[in-house]
């Protein structure tokens, strides 16, 4: 009785450690959506960007990718997307779907203009970058390569 009372505490310290450690790798990692304004971009190519992906300027997670629509008119992708409250984006800034790497998760990086303008909440980036696939990026080089 007494050593199943023991392995019972002990599962239970086990079990209160584990969830301790998932707690700071979610925070340390920037998991989960940011709060801040609602901003809009469009693409006709996104190369599979889902919802939940970062928003990152230079690398740093600033938002996230909160839905993606089609719009039936002009059969764009439209990328709904939050970006923190102390981010003031200049009206010229630019949208571009990226990855990580060659089989990276898809994010969409935001590169600020020099407008002294800022966009406001439920605006959006016009200036846009489709995705550029290995593909894209393969059939370039070949082209390059022939036309010669």
């Amino acid at each position: 009785m007494k050593r199943s009372m023991v392995e019972t505490l002990l599962g239970g310290v086990v079990i209160v450690v584990a969830a301790g450690f998932m707690i700071f790798a979610l925070q340390a990692t920037e998991v989960g959506a940011v709060d801040g304004i609602g901003l809009e971009a469009r693409f006709l190519k996104i190369g599979g960007l889902e919802v939940g992906s970062d928003v990152r300027i230079s690398g740093v997670k600033v938002g996230t990718v909160t839905d993606r629509v089609l719009d039936t008119d002009s059969f764009e992708a439209v990328i709904l997307f939050t970006v923190s409250t102390k981010v003031q984006l200049p009206i010229d800034t630019q949208a571009v779907v990226t990855s990580e790497g060659l089989l990276g998760n898809k994010y969409l990086r935001l590169i600020p203009g020099t407008a002294t303008d800022t966009i406001a909440a439920g605006g959006e980036i016009v200036k846009t970058r489709d995705y550029k696939s290995l593909e894209d990026t393969v059939s370039e080089i070949i082209f390059l390569a022939t036309d010669g």
